[in-house]
């Protein structure tokens, strides 16, 4: 008995296919035309163009040849391309720009020096950004001891505690999310510089971050901990456990790889701030392992002063290194979070 090969009737065939091509080269015909004899002009014009001949010649075709239906999908289709593809190119574009014009800053030192007997305007192999480097690892790492328990205690109250404060924490929470940057650097500013320490240094720097920072940690691991089945908080009292004794022992174990993933977003969202470091951290150009004490600088202020302090090519070649070096920590950060987020829980 022969037995028949699995079909799989959703996909398009090699007909298909060939129609669909001939569909877009007509659109790219079409939006060539439309440019030529219209008023629509340039790149921005032309990819206008391209997007309502699409839609036209995509539905038509399909209404003809299909109905109605086939004709409404197209017209999706057509949608949901376009929105990515408008939503990738100001990504690429930054993505290119940045290492296009950044590596002409790089240079062997650039992570062994600092900038303490250099200015942005000397030659590139003078000077590095090795304490904007170290400045932001110890900024963002004194940021992140501050702000995790907290988060993560956050989301413990409103996912297993649920008391009588659930909604207006939430609240809060949501409302810190949105809160522009600056504003928590005039807080630190106002509350602990002025008053009480008067010095600008890397501690305050850090405890502006961890005003940014716990609204992340908090709703990524609020997320996280919702996903842990409430079958393993049933067995943890089952067994005899209190209630904390059963976060501590299974719910929390079990969202491991969750709360590294709001640890890692967290970081991200705070290692490009510009603007409360502006205010609180002082930006020094030498190295300063003491946060505690003195001027420290930071990845984002080093780009800024080269921007701001310089005007030559040499500024603006630091400039776009500082980023490319801060681009590629932010992508870094992102993959680990892609890829602990995508195991399972657990």
């Amino acid at each position: 008995m022969t037995i028949p090969t699995p079909r799989k009737p959703w996909q398009p065939t090699a007909k298909n296919r060939i129609e669909n091509v001939l569909v877009i080269v007509a659109a790219f015909g079409l939006a060539g035309l439309s440019v030529e004899f219209t008023g629509l002009s340039g790149k921005l014009g032309f990819f206008i163009s391209l997007f309502i001949s699409l839609l036209i010649l995509s539905f038509s075709f399909h209404y003809l040849q299909r109905g109605s239906a086939a004709a409404k999908d197209s017209l999706l289709q057509v949608l949901t391309v376009m929105a990515i593809v408008t939503t990738l190119i100001p990504i690429v574009s930054i993505v290119v720009t940045v290492f296009a014009k950044g590596y002409k800053g790089l240079h062997w030192g650039i992570l062994t020096k600092d900038m303490a007997l250099a200015s942005v305007n000397d030659p590139i192999a003078n000077g590095g950004l090795l304490h904007a480097l170290v400045g932001t690892i110890l900024m963002v790492g004194g940021a992140l001891i501050f702000s995790f328990p907290i988060g993560v205690l956050t989301a413990l109250y409103l996912t297993e505690i649920r008391g009588s404060l659930t909604r207006p924490i939430k609240f809060l929470v949501q409302a810190m999310s949105g809160v522009p940057s600056i504003v928590a650097g005039l807080f630190i500013l106002s509350s602990l510089i002025y008053p009480v320490t008067k010095e600008l240094s890397g501690l305050m720097g850090s405890l502006a971050l961890t005003i940014l920072m716990i609204p992340t940690i908090a709703r990524t691991a609020e997320e996280m901990l919702h996903l842990i089945p409430n079958e393993l908080r049933e067995a943890g009292v089952a067994l005899g456990g209190t209630q904390w004794r059963t976060v501590a022992g299974v719910v929390l174990p079990a969202a491991k790889s969750g709360l590294v993933t709001a640890i890692i977003l967290g970081v991200a969202r705070i290692i490009g701030e510009t603007a409360p470091l502006l205010l609180v951290s002082g930006g020094g150009d030498a190295l300063n392992l003491n946060p505690t004490q003195g001027a420290m600088g930071s990845l984002p202020y080093y780009i800024w002063k080269a921007f701001l302090t310089g005007g030559t090519d040499e500024a603006f070649a630091r400039a776009w290194a500082g980023m490319l070096v801060l681009l590629s920590f932010i992508f870094i950060l992102f993959g680990l979070a892609r890829y602990l987020s995508g195991r399972k829980v657990g």
